[in-house]
Parts: structure tokens; sequence; C-alpha cells
């Protein structure tokens, strides 16, 4: 058996990176071979699970023409027999005596935040790879992990899978996940209650850092450097560190050059906005969850109408709702009247796609600067008059209209609308781009 699994080893080191091999390869063993069923085994669940998702037609492939039958696989991990013996010899550096082995050791981790519920597609999966990767050897690799992208690619839902991974592996870790927020609030609260030295420890002693939100720390120079120096802590004691943010650290305005270095210094990994594929794959997992009946059909007509990723969630909710009270069954019928279209002929009804797109395309504008934080003249204009049409055209609400440009709060949007529309009333130029803007989405929808 060891044989042809170096031989089978040799032909998979063809085939995949480097990094791959070393990381997920290298450690694996054929662990039986009978009947034409081998059974390999990796040091980690999150190893095996990746390996048989993402490479198992290779492998076997490679099997069969070695030994000329038709292979079967199964994956398996030696990772939960030695959590129970490593446990004894070595001592957890933190216990928190308060936390039961049968639940979440962090109650901000989202439970439905886990690999199996990830959806993978092109525009992820760097990120998921890089992950999985820290997932079964935390501390060793890419360290610092520097996840970016706008509002509901997934960062989070990631951040949350590496831990409760640790978790699994070591039932003791220490994992702290907040948001950069809540980091400041806390730094802020030590220097006024001369509490410094505790928050310290509290930062300083754990085996995860998760920090979301990373861009709010602009300006804030007494927050960014106690992150310096709990990160170069951790770092220095193989703790794992993971940033998420909307921009990459170079778009990180008043930031130290030295914490930006160590932003960089990991891996940056860019997960762009879900495709047609992975928003249907989003429905089918998030649909399967709620225990709905959702066709592969009936996810391919929602994901062609839902491009933010975060509103996939809320239209399931919306679908349950209305199944609960009328007791109808999903129908295309049922899907386009939640999504407030009737079909294309109406010229009348435009997405909020739609506007999105034609507004970053007046304005030549990406939409990660449309939903960003960025506040230039330019910026600021298209967003108001965004958030205008999706008021006027889509009638969505001030809160909806909020979520799907990056998360903003209803007052934001309300300021925004106001403000267009009594810019109508006196400003000429105003009313011109409007009308162009409008013109333009008529012209799309009716192709």
């Amino acid at each position: 058996m060891e044989d042809i699994w170096k031989e089978v080893l040799h032909e998979i080191e063809l085939e995949v990176s480097r990094g791959t091999f070393l990381t997920f390869f290298k450690d694996t063993t054929l662990l039986n071979f009978e009947n034409s069923v081998a059974t390999i085994t990796a040091p980690t669940p999150i190893t095996a699970e990746f390996i048989e998702k993402r490479y198992y037609a290779l492998i076997k492939n490679i099997f069969d023409k070695k030994t000329q039958a038709n292979v079967s696989l199964i994956f398996t991990s030696r990772g939960k027999a030695v959590v129970s013996t490593a446990k004894e010899s070595i001592g957890p550096l933190f216990v928190e005596k308060t936390l039961q082995k049968s639940a979440p050791r962090n109650i901000r981790l989202r439970k439905d935040y886990t690999f199996d519920t990830f959806a993978e597609s092109e525009s992820n999966r760097l990120g998921y790879t890089a992950c999985a990767t820290i997932a079964a050897n935390p501390g060793t690799k890419y360290n610092p992990l520097y996840l970016y992208g706008t509002v509901g690619v997934g960062k989070t839902h990631l951040m949350h899978a590496v831990a409760h991974e640790m978790y699994n592996t070591n039932p003791d870790a220490h994992v702290l996940y907040l948001t950069t927020e809540e980091f400041t609030n806390e730094v802020v609260e030590a220097i006024r209650d001369k509490t410094t030295t505790q928050l310290r420890k509290k930062f300083r002693n754990v085996n995860l850092l998760l920090l979301d939100d990373i861009q709010f720390l602009s300006g804030k120079e007494r927050v960014q450097e106690e992150l310096f120096h709990t990160f170069n802590t951790l770092v220095d004691k193989g703790s794992q560190v993971i940033f998420a943010s909307d921009r990459p650290p170079s778009e990180i305005k008043k930031i130290e050059a030295r914490l930006a270095s160590r932003f960089e210094g990991g891996l940056t990994v860019d997960i762009a906005p879900p495709d047609f594929e992975l928003r249907t794959a989003i429905l089918l997992k998030k649909a399967e969850k709620l225990s709905l009946n959702f066709t592969v059909e009936s996810a391919k007509l929602a994901a062609m109408k839902i491009t933010d990723a975060r509103a996939l969630e809320g239209f399931l909710l919306r679908l349950m709702s209305e199944m609960s009270t009328t007791d109808t069954p999903i129908t295309p019928g049922l899907i386009n009247k939640i999504l407030g279209d009737k079909s294309r002929e109406d010229a009348g009804i435009i997405r909020p796609d739609d506007i999105i797109a034609s507004i970053c395309s007046y304005y030549n504008i990406k939409q990660t600067q449309l939903k960003g934080s960025k506040r230039d003249a330019s910026i600021v204009t298209s967003r108001h008059m965004c958030m205008y049409l999706l008021k006027e055209e889509v009638k969505m609400s001030y809160m909806e209209i909020g979520n799907i440009l990056g998360g903003r709060d209803h007052t934001t949007v309300m300021h925004g609308v106001e403000k267009v529309r009594k810019m109508l009333e006196t400003n000429t130029k105003t009313s011109e781009e409007l009308h162009i803007i409008k013109r333009r989405l008529t012209e799309d929808y009716a192709q």
C-alpha cells in the first residue's frame, strides 16, 4: 500500500501546484486498499473533506490507471483520535471553565457558518482554500490572512468556519471574534478606566483572533498602536490572526505604515461578488437548511434577479413567510411576486441590480466604490442618485436600500434621497443626469 500511495502522490504532485500538494497531500496516507476500495487518511477532518470535494476525480483516475480497476475512495482523518490523546499531554494555554464541550466556545460565532455550509466557486475559491489551510495548520501559514471584498461575499462566514474547525480539533482553544468598532471601544474604555493591562491580557492570550471591518481603523492612531503590538505578540506566539475588510490594505487611508505592512505581510485575498452559479448554489444550500422544497430551476430564477449575496437569505425568509400565510407552493409566479418583478415585457418594472449597474456605468465607478465608504464628491453624488432611484423606481424601503448599498443606516439613505429630491427642484444638471440614467435603464431593460 505504501508503494501504491507513493506512486499516486507522485502523479498528484504533477497535477497540482506545489503549495497545494505540500498543504493538503504531503501528510496523507493510504490506510487500506481492499476489494477496489481505497481508504485515504488525512491529518484533520477539514483536510480530508477538502481533498474529497476538490480532488476525488483526480485521485480516482490515477488509482484506476495504476491498478487497472474501478476504484472507490473513502476519506477519513486522524484528527478526532489525536484530540483525545493529545489533550492529556498538552494542556491548553487558557481554559474557560464556563465553556461546555457540547456548545461553541465563542457565543459570537454563528453555528451555521461552517465549511460545510459555504458555497464555493471561482469567485471565492482562493479564500476558501486559504481558510481551509489555516484550519488544518493554524499559525503556520498565511499569518495574517487578510480577506477583503464587498458586503455579503462570505468573509465573516469563512472566519467563523475557521473558528469552528479549531474548536473541533482543540475543544479548549481560545478564540476571539469581534468587529473593529468593538475593538476600538474596548481600547478607549481601557484607556479611560486605566485597565490597559487587563485589555492586553485579553487580546494577546488567544489562539485565534478574528477582526472584522478592519477599514474602520482609519485615523484611530492609539487603536492602531494597540493592534500593532497585539498582532506582533500573537504571531510570535504562533497564534493565528485573520482580518476582514471591504477594501485592500493599500486603500485604507490614515493608517500607520508599519501596521499596513503587517496586513500585507501574510496572504491578501480578494473575494469577488458571487456569480450566477454561486448565487444559485447559495440559494440551494440555504433552502436546504430552512427545509424548503426549492428546485434548481427556482434557484436559478431567483439568482438571475438577485445579485447581492446578503439579499439571498432575505428572499428565502420572505418566501417562507408567504408560503406559511397563503399555503402556496413555490412557483415562478410566487418568486416573481416576492421579487416585485412580473416579466421582462413589463418595461415599468426595474430591478435593483439594473439601477446599480446603470449608475456605475454612467458615473464610471465600480460597484465596490458605490457600496464602499469613500466620500469623494463624485462617489457621494452617484450614491445619492442610486438611493433615490431605488426608492422611486423599485419602491424599496430605506432599510433595504441601506443593506444593498453596503449596510448603511436607514437615516443615511433618507438623507440621500431627500437631498436628490431637493436638487431636482433647483438644479438643472441633476435633472438632466437623472433623465439620461432613467432613459438608459428603460433602453437596457427593453433589450
